[in-house]
């Protein structure tokens, strides 16, 4: 497939690009620092940059042009720093609609984002160890939590004639481990991290398989 990968400079972003490349699809990335990707990755034969912003409309409707599918690894830094000084106004949400706007202009359905334990899903029940990390991100971390929040919302209202799976994840780790579980919050099989190659190893395998279409698990390690 031909893939259009968003946030591709971050630890899982570049974690994903590794693994669909290794199953031989065709990426086009569209990164803001491209310098950031390693040159295995930029000079592959396989790969298209285009640096840019996702504010800029008429960028983002040349890079979903094309595709198959997006695969979005979008979030707010991490970081006690970097979210005392995110701006409230929800840029990646309107990134988002960006995007949904260009899908809807290039007829592209399949999109496939990062989440998180933040974004409520009807399927979810009480569970202490996530309603206190979300409550820690909530009140230590406002600014980005209003725009996770928000990027759910876009998804799945202006994205509402789209095929997207949220991929909701918890506390992502440097462990090379691809093994996930997936459901909802409270359900008793869950837990609190998360290799980020699982991660990416799980998107790709929804992209086959097409078994959580607009629903929003949350993915853990066993």
């Amino acid at each position: 497939m031909r893939l259009l990968i968003l946030g591709g400079t971050g630890s899982a972003g570049l974690q994903l690009i590794q693994q669909a490349l290794a199953a031989n699809h065709v990426l086009v990335i569209l990164a803001r620092s491209p310098k950031k990707l390693p040159d295995d990755i930029t000079t592959h034969h396989s790969v298209t940059i285009i640096q840019g912003e996702l504010t800029d409309a008429d960028l983002v409707s040349r890079a979903v042009e094309g595709v198959d599918a997006i695969l979005s690894v979008l979030g707010p830094p991490v970081g006690v720093l970097p979210a005392l000084s995110y701006p409230s106004t929800t840029p990646l949400a309107h990134a988002y609609t960006t995007v949904v706007v260009a899908m809807k202009e290039h007829d592209v359905k399949r999109l496939i984002l990062l989440g998180t334990a933040s974004m409520k899903d009807e399927h979810d029940h009480f569970s202490a160890r996530f309603a206190a990390l979300v409550s820690g991100v909530a009140i230590f971390a406002h600014n980005s939590y209003k725009d996770v929040v928000a990027i759910a919302d876009v998804v799945r209202g202006e994205g509402k004639d789209l095929v997207w799976t949220i991929v909701r994840v918890p506390i992502l780790t440097n462990d090379s481990k691809t093994d996930v579980v997936a459901g909802y919050i409270g359900d008793g099989k869950l837990h609190t991290t998360l290799p980020r190659a699982a991660f990416a190893a799980f998107v790709l395998k929804e992209l086959e398989d097409n078994q959580w279409c607009k629903k929003a698990p949350l993915i853990s390690s066993p």
